[in-house]
């Protein structure tokens, strides 16, 4: 592969194969990644089939066990070092030669020309005329063709005339500088490519390739690839963790920076989680493995990353179908150029002269054979389409890794780009905006005295132990004496928890919202006050009722996390509206909105979690885009319904997560990082589609017109490529929006 056209044709291709379910094509290493589906049994010869039929060829890379990624580094003969070392001394000499000395018209600086620009032409060439055989065998054309066009009518030209003797100025400089300039721009692309790719390296040498395993109180150190599920390990200050476990034994902190961002390091102690590739710093461990190899939170995040560097965005289809013709086009061209300066050259002599008066003189050639085919190779050189190629996926590896390193996935170009389009932004309230942590605020007893022969907190509580909800948590944590027994226990989602007990099984025990215990026709008027005064500081409110009776009310209180006044200021800058949508009562909904600054008339309270989709759709109906930013698990139907869907999430979710963009670490900032980054991004995609249109349909005409030589258009073409993979690098360098004072 010699540029990323061939690295999109390879991934293409083998993406096509039945049974793959993804692929990872690395144009710098040379290599591709493939992922089979659990159903399909990897096949090596439709791979090697799939890849001959699209003009390439391969064989398996083997790695040590234990290493997440083959490590493979381009040697000097297999990558672009060779053709910029040897050509550019040939291509030095003969400029100095011809140029400096002024030999170029003699007849012994031909031979000696012939005689440098052979081995060029042979060793350096032989990349290009290899990827433009298979590709024409495969029925395709790209850059190579181009390229080897260009510089075998130089040269072919040359050796012509240097047979015949006669001819006064002969082509052997341009046809090495052609592939010599050619060659460095592909190796600084290969440069720059891998320095895009840094962020996805960095994570795939994040795990070790040993661990100290314990068993029988002995450590020995074994390859990561032999760990198993119930594993013991053992690590020391230092050590990087190698897959994802709990601490069994030990206490320290880990910093967890490169995984979510987080620059603190973080306290762990027993049944705490620990993830494969963060850093033990103070204490030892020993930890229970619970996840190893594809299964790893790291390696799921690989995995997201790789997806989105490969994806394609929707805008990136122009340039595809535009670099398909491309080829075909541009030897037309060329073919009509060489004719029309070999048949009419005094009207091309015209054409040249006019437009000389708006621009620069042009070159003059000895004879109108010569002129005619210089011009020509110049066209076949400076419409290399690369830079279309190179426009979208470089913009989109850049985009993704920039946000990697924020804590962010973005799981394709799709994504991406429907993130530049977003006009409102929807909050889910509970572990979203609020930090999760609830806890119980208030209890009011509601029964006469000589009925509470069981507290309310040992009722609620007893009914709220089996569930897994955060507001059920905190409730379950107000029991100080056994539970009561309770049949038929079942939890309504969204709505609450319901039981009977063994002593009155006759009236339903129910703790949950207050509108849906108002739907079972529990009176609440007595609970009134309360419910104002709580209302009012942002409470969470739960009811307990038997049958018909309300019981009591329990306030809970939910603190909202430090950022979110400072991210909704940052996206009504942006420009997006927010709302807020939760199962709260009015109340409660506004005064938490209050306090986050979303303002009363976008909020949506009382709320069940089935219906967010629908709040969703009411808004894109008024005309907005959407994105929704929930916890990735309940609001799962709103985070797929949405434009855009954005989870607030820890690294072990992002495997379920329903979610477009997950944010690894609870830091609110990301979601206008993200929604900052996607939009930048699709400007660097249009800038670099704009120029890349703007290079070829400017440089064809003017090297048709003479006014450019070979020499020139091989740079010309070259510093396209460089141009769009450095606007693209601009991502990486950044600055975000900070938040105005409140």
């Amino acid at each position: 592969m010699t540029c990323n056209n061939c690295a999109r044709h390879a991934q293409e291709a083998l993406a096509a194969i039945p049974g793959v379910a993804g692929v990872t094509v690395r144009l710098e290493a040379g290599t591709a990644t493939i992922r089979w589906q659990p159903s399909a049994t990897p096949d090596e010869n439709l791979v090697r089939q799939a890849l001959r039929q699209a003009g390439f060829d391969g064989k398996p890379v083997v790695h040590a066990a234990g290493n997440s990624a083959p490590k493979t580094k381009p040697t000097a003969m297999n990558g672009w070092q060779v053709n910029v070392l040897l050509g550019s001394t040939v291509t030095v000499i003969l400029m100095a030669c011809e140029w400096g000395l002024g030999v170029g018209m003699q007849r012994w600086f031909h031979w000696l020309a012939f005689a440098l620009a052979l081995p060029v032409q042979l060793v350096c060439g032989a990349r290009f005329y290899q990827g433009a055989w298979r590709q024409l065998k495969a029925g395709h054309s790209n850059m190579d063709t181009l390229v080897s066009l260009g510089s075998t009518v130089a040269f072919a030209y040359s050796v012509w005339g240097l047979v015949q003797g006669g001819t006064p100025h002969l082509f052997f400089l341009e046809s090495a500088a052609i592939i010599t300039l050619i060659s460095i721009g592909h190796w600084i692309e290969a440069r720059a490519s891998a320095k895009v790719a840094s962020a996805l390296e960095a994570m795939l040498h994040l795990t070790p390739a040993t661990a100290r395993r314990l068993q029988n109180m002995t450590e020995t150190e074994v390859p990561v690839a032999t760990l198993q599920m119930g594993d013991s390990v053992v690590l020391k200050p230092g050590d990087r963790v190698p897959v994802d476990g709990t601490v069994a034994f030990g206490g320290s902190a880990v910093d967890e920076s490169m995984l979510s961002g987080e620059s603190l390091p973080i306290d762990k102690n027993r049944g705490d989680k620990l993830y494969a590739g963060t850093l033990n710093q103070s204490g030892r461990l020993v930890m229970r493995v619970t996840a190893t190899g594809e299964a790893t939170a790291l390696a799921r995040i690989i995995t997201v990353v790789e997806h989105a560097q490969q994806s394609r965005a929707a805008i990136q289809r122009l340039g595809d179908r535009v670099s398909s013709v491309f080829v075909p086009v541009v030897i037309l061209i060329a073919l009509a150029t060489a004719a029309l300066w070999f048949w009419n050259a005094a009207g091309m002599h015209t054409v040249q002269q006019w437009a000389s008066q708006f621009l620069w003189a042009a070159e003059p050639h000895g004879n109108i054979f010569a002129a005619a085919i210089m011009h020509a190779v110049g066209v076949l050189i400076i419409a290399c389409p690369c830079a279309m190629g190179l426009a979208t996926p470089v913009a989109i590896m850049a985009g993704t890794n920039a946000a990697a390193r924020r804590g962010i996935l973005i799981r394709d170009g799709q994504a991406l780009e429907k993130s530049g389009h977003i006009t409102a932004v929807l909050f889910d309230k509970t572990g979203t905006l609020t930090t999760g942590k609830v806890s119980v605020a208030a209890v009011q007893d509601l029964r006469a005295k000589d009925e509470r022969t069981v507290p309310v907190e040992t009722l609620a509580a007893s009914l709220a132990q089996a569930s897994t909800h955060p507001l059920s948590q905190a409730v379950a944590r107000l029991l100080t004496s056994p539970a009561l027994a309770l049949n038929d226990w079942r939890e309504i989602r969204g709505c609450g928890v319901q039981a009977v007990t063994a002593a009155d099984p006759a009236l339903t025990l129910r703790l949950g919202s207050l509108s849906w215990l108002a739907e079972n026709g529990v009176e609440l008027a007595p609970a009134q006050s309360f419910t104002d005064t709580w209302s009012q500081q942002g409470a969470s409110l739960l009811g307990l009722a038997r049958g018909n009776q309300l019981l009591g009310i329990i306030a809970l209180s939910d603190t909202l996390k430090p950022a979110v006044g400072d991210v909704v200021r940052l996206l009504t800058i942006q420009g997006k509206k927010v709302f807020l949508v939760t199962g709260d009562h009015a109340s409660t909904a506004t005064a938490i909105a209050r306090e986050a600054g979303i303002p009363a008339t976008n909020v949506f309270a009382g709320v069940r979690p089935e219906n967010k989709a629908q709040i969703v759709s009411h808004l894109q109906q008024q005309g907005e885009r959407v994105a929704f930013v929930g916890d990735g698990i309940n609001d799962a139907p709103a985070l797929e319904h949405a434009d855009l869907g954005i989870a607030v999430s820890r690294a072990c979710d992002v495997a379920r997560d329903a979610a477009d963009i997950v944010l690894i670490k609870s830091d609110l900032h990301g979601i206008p990082e993200a929604l900052d980054l996607a939009q930048a991004t699709l400007r660097t995609i249009k800038q670099n589609l704009f120029w890349a249109f703007f290079y070829n349909a400017a440089a064809v005409p003017l090297a048709a017109l003479g006014f450019f030589n070979p020499m020139v258009c091989a740079a010309a073409m070259g510093l396209s490529d460089i141009a769009v993979i450095g606007n693209a690098l601009r991502l990486n360098r950044r600055h975000f929006l900070t938040p105005p004072k409140a």
